[in-house]
């Protein structure tokens, strides 16, 4: 049976991760240099100023995960969380132009935080609930390409009001330039949310979902959205609490391991990249990031085609070996270096990155059922924040104490680290492939409780003897990854 996605819903949905997206590339870029140069903190002090959202972040995106999935209103699971979170984030990013004081600053700014933690999982979580599974590394790439897309509008608002001249500017131009940049991203954030109300129907969405997969036999994607079968609902409530085996617990383990380490090496470049840029490379740090944002943005969709022909595993390790190659060049690079060579490498490392976003949230999702989404994101967000509230701290103090050249070694090690942790997670993939050529899947197409189809299109294990023998095999993959890339620019 051939699938396909609804780019359009997917479209929509996305909007919530693009804004999400646009406020995080203009906290990760704006905030530091705020704090460096406007209340003169050192690399180490802001750095813990950073981590806050992080150390928020632990606990209360695996907690509204799961108050999401308990959830059950007109709107939907997630909508609601979605719809205030925005409305109060939007409301205190906008006041924190005008805080002179430190303490109010630091105040309105966890407040803000505390507020897009409402809605960061819930959002994320949309995704798979409207996406049956084979189809998720392609919806998910489309969803990345929308959150890439607000980053880069958040760095041109940093281009148009000259953000990187605070060191430059006196105190009333500062000001007025931050008021019209916090108010800009704002206003955008705004317009996004207005989008998403108009256009999404969740329940709907969801219900849709589950109907295909009745279709394709994929019985442990239904889930408690109202329905009006009772006997369904107390199935996937039953569902939700599968235990995994214990090759599907350690998959998690190390998937979760691999997450953790590539999110302390690029994490390290984004939060600290603006103070890097100025001081090492003088550069203007918000095109250079656009150009890693644009590399990723032509990626996204030919990553998430090869992930679902070629294995979301493999195409992982791929990106992070282009991730290594690009931080590890990195460290080279000066101020005198060739601006085409500087970029080549940012380019590199966007890719890298597109590769390893499309794929690695999908696979932590395919080993949950669909009533519980929200609690797997949770795990997901969990890895990756416990990363990012070790990694600005770790990173600004080794810059503090050998120097901020230190930045890009210290990024192509992590994810050296994570390439290896990845190599022996067997579970999380599904091909496309299988599902429309499986036999099993044919006879049972429109009926339930097949286990036969959920095996040939579910969770899919890697080879018996995962590790070395798959370095070749993804190289090959990065190098069609950067292909294709390349013709896509062209």
């Amino acid at each position: 049976m051939k699938i396909k996605l609804n780019y359009r819903r997917t479209f929509f949905a996305g909007m919530a991760f693009f804004l999400i997206c646009m406020f995080w590339q203009a906290y990760d870029t704006i905030i530091p240099l705020v704090l460096t140069y406007k209340f003169h903190m050192t690399q180490t002090l802001s750095g813990g100023i950073m981590a806050i959202d992080n150390i928020l972040a632990l606990f209360m995106l695996p907690l509204f995960g799961k108050l999401s999935d308990k959830c059950n209103t007109r709107l939907g699971r997630r909508t609601p969380f979605i719809l205030v979170g925005t409305i109060i984030a939007v409301a205190l990013f906008a006041l924190l132009p005008f805080l002179d004081s430190l303490m109010y600053f630091v105040i309105t700014l966890v407040t803000m935080l505390i507020a897009m933690a409402v809605f960061r999982s819930p959002a994320v979580a949309l995704m798979p609930d409207i996406t049956v599974k084979p189809l998720r590394s392609k919806a998910n790439a489309v969803i990345n390409l929308m959150g890439t897309i607000g980053g880069i509008i958040a760095l041109l608002f940093g281009i148009v009001f000259a953000t990187k001249e605070i060191e430059h500017m006196d105190e009333a131009y500062m000001h007025s330039n931050f008021y019209y940049y916090f108010i800009s991203v704002a206003s955008a954030m705004l317009i996004s949310l207005v989008i998403y109300m108009l256009f999404v129907r969740e329940n709907r969405f969801a219900r849709d979902m589950q109907e295909q997969s009745r279709a394709l036999g994929l019985d442990e994607e239904l889930t408690t959205y109202e329905s009006g079968d009772e006997e369904a609902e107390s199935a996937a409530r039953a569902a939700g609490d599968r235990k995994l085996t214990k090759g599907e617990l350690c998959s998690l383990i190390f998937l979760l391991a691999s997450i953790f380490m590539w999110y302390m090496g690029y994490n390290a470049v984004t939060s600290k990249y603006s103070v890097y840029a100025t001081h090492i490379l003088h550069k203007d740090y918000a095109f250079t990031l656009m150009i890693a944002n644009a590399a990723g943005l032509v990626s996204f969709l030919p990553v998430g085609i090869i992930a679902s022909k070629r294995g979301r595993k493999k195409t992982i390790l791929a990106g992070v070996i282009m991730m290594v190659v690009a931080f590890g060049c990195m460290s080279f690079v000066t101020a005198d270096t060739p601006i085409a060579a500087m970029y080549a490498l940012f380019a590199i490392a966007g890719i890298g990155w597109a590769s390893i976003n499309v794929n690695s949230f999908p696979m932590v999702v395919e080993l949950c059922t669909g009533s519980n989404t929200g609690l797997y994101t949770g795990y997901y967000y969990t890895a990756s924040m416990a990363a990012q509230i070790v990694t600005p701290i770790f990173s600004g103090w080794l810059m503090d104490l050998l120097g901020l050249k230190v930045l890009c070694p210290y990024a192509a090690l992590f994810s050296a680290i994570a390439f290896f942790t990845m190599l022996p997670v067997r579970h999380g993939d599904v091909l496309e492939s299988r599902l429309e050529q499986s036999p099993e899947n044919t006879a049972v197409v429109g009926t339930v409780n097949q286990p036969e189809a959920i095996e040939a299109v579910g969770t899919a294990e890697a080879p018996e003897n995962p590790g070395i023998s798959e370095i070749p095999k993804a190289a090959e993959i990065a190098s069609e990854i950067a292909e294709i890339s390349q013709a896509s620019q062209e």
